[in-house]
């Protein structure tokens, strides 16, 4: 089966009701769970972005507890997943200055681990890449909120 295009579902969406609309949309949600996810966000989440943030903050804080320490093999997995789902979350906000937020929480959080991450060159590499991506969304954003990130950025040298 071919998908069709953007441009002819966004046809067809305008051609249906309000109760169909919210059929497909129930349906949707019902087939995987980052549907589900992001419906959720757009629907109850992304009027408030402040509070999405911090509620992303603290689940990586649980997640961040929650590393098994003992050797570095399983940290990197466990920082490996911890990036993917924060990565999801970013996606669904779409907002830079949201994402060079979370990106710089996340290399500070891997930056206070113990073993330190600079004696594993895969996590002081995923390190130094997370944290090129912050500079490249701040570099997009507003002077004021570029000086406010910048400094944060600065602080956060392996």
């Amino acid at each position: 089966m071919k998908a069709a295009s953007i441009r002819e579902i966004k046809l067809e969406l305008a051609n249906l009701g309000q109760t169909e609309l919210i059929e497909l949309l129930l349906t949707l949600s019902k087939f995987k769970k980052d549907n589900k996810e992001l419906l959720s966000y757009l629907l109850y989440e992304a009027a408030d972005e402040a509070l999405y943030i911090q509620n992303i903050k603290v689940e990586v804080d649980s997640l961040f507890t929650e590393i098994n320490l003992s050797n570095y093999y399983f940290m990197k997995k466990t920082v490996r997943k911890i990036l993917r789902q924060l990565k999801k979350y970013i996606r669904y906000s779409q907002n830079k200055a949201t994402e060079a937020e979370l990106l710089l929480y996340f290399c500070t959080k891997l930056k206070a681990l113990n073993p330190p991450i600079n004696e594993n060159t895969v996590l002081s590499n995923l390190f130094i890449r997370q944290k090129q991506l912050a500079e490249k969304a701040i570099g997009t954003l507003h002077e004021d909120l570029q000086y406010d990130f910048n400094e944060t950025l600065e602080n956060l040298n392996l």
